[in-house]
Parts: structure tokens; C-alpha cells; sequence
């Protein structure tokens, strides 16, 4: 690893950010490596191409490729190894609001969970196709549980303030179990 030089970041503080991200860290009793919990990217996503496709009168498949850009620049030293790929599951919401008959705006709110990564110059994953499915099955049914959970105490709030509908979608992080939520919620 290269030598990393200290950065000044809002609040003044200095940090050699390329030096810890490569340390062990632990979380819930796991050890990781990479950014520390609580930590933001801030990325820019060139033009992109969002294809979709109208598979029955309420679902829509996906498909969006496009090239993303780090908002700043990343330390010197710091992050995986060029070519290191990541496979991400995205639970989002997604508003929409007409402006013409050609042109919407949108915006999208919500969470995203790492399956598996493939590490440079390696042709496995970390997780076979059988350990990421179900991981992504546990990772749905926490999220059917915390839905469950808001219904049932929406279901105890008075009739007054069931009236208005939220202004915004809950926030990243607030479907997860209790422990994950606080961990999302340090992280906004």
C-alpha cells in the first residue's frame, strides 16, 4: 500500500483515511474491511440508459447500465484493487412526477445490500449463486417482518394521525431489524 497523506475533511479534522481502510473494523461482532460504518460516497452517474419492460399492469423489469464517477477524488492508496467487481441487491423507492408529455422527474430512495464480490484477477465470488439467494431471502424476509411491524403499529396510532400520508419515503436503513437500523441511521 502506498503511503497515505493526511486529509482535511469538514470539521477540520485530519484523517489518513487510505491507511484505515484496509484495518479491521468490526461490526456486530464480524470483522470487515473498507469504510467504516457510518461513512458516505457521493457519486455522479453519467447518462445512462434505464430500459424497462411491462411484464404485467403493476410490474415493470429493469434493466439501467450506466458509467458512475466519484463525486471527489479517492485517497491515494485507498479502496479495492481496479477490477474488483461487486454484486448489489436495491430495495428502493422510486417517485415519479409527469412535467410534460416527454419528460418526468424521478427520484429514488432506499437501500442497497452486497451479495457477493469478486476480487481482481479472481474468476470465483465470494458466495456461490445457492449462498447469495439466500441471502437475499433472509434479507427480504427482515424486510417483510419490518413492514409487518409498521402496520401493526400504525394500526395502534390514533385515527388523526393516520389522515395525511408521508411527505417522503422512510428513509435508508429504517426496514432493517433494530441493530441494522441504528448502523443505517449513523450512517445518514
Amino acid at each position: 500500500m502506498k503511503n497515505a497523506t493526511p486529509r482535511t475533511h469538514k470539521g477540520g479534522q485530519a484523517a489518513e483515511i487510505a491507511a484505515t481502510y484496509n484495518e479491521f473494523k468490526e461490526f456486530e461482532g464480524r470483522r470487515y474491511t473498507g469504510m467504516k460504518i457510518g461513512r458516505s460516497h457521493k457519486w455522479y452517474y453519467d447518462r445512462g440508459e434505464w430500459k424497462e419492460k411491462k411484464i404485467t399492469p403493476e410490474e415493470w423489469e429493469i434493466n439501467y447500465a450506466v458509467k458512475k464517477r466519484r463525486a471527489g477524488r479517492a485517497p491515494e492508496g485507498s479502496g479495492v484493487p481496479v477490477g474488483t467487481e461487486y454484486h448489489w441487491y436495491i430495495l428502493a423507492h422510486q417517485n415519479v412526477t409527469k412535467l410534460n408529455a416527454n419528460d418526468y422527474s424521478t427520484s429514488m430512495t432506499g437501500v442497497k445490500f452486497k451479495l457477493a464480490h469478486k476480487r481482481a484477477g479472481r474468476e470465483k465470488w465470494s458466495a456461490t449463486p445457492r449462498a447469495q439467494r439466500k441471502r437475499l431471502i433472509k434479507i427480504l424476509q427482515d424486510m417483510i417482518e419490518h413492514l409487518e411491524q409498521q402496520g401493526q403499529e400504525e394500526a395502534r396510532k390514533p385515527a388523526a394521525e393516520k389522515v395525511a400520508p408521508p411527505q417522503k419515503p422512510p428513509a435508508a436503513g429504517r426496514h432493517l431489524k433494530p441493530r441494522r437500523a441504528k448502523a443505517a441511521e449513523m450512517a445518514a
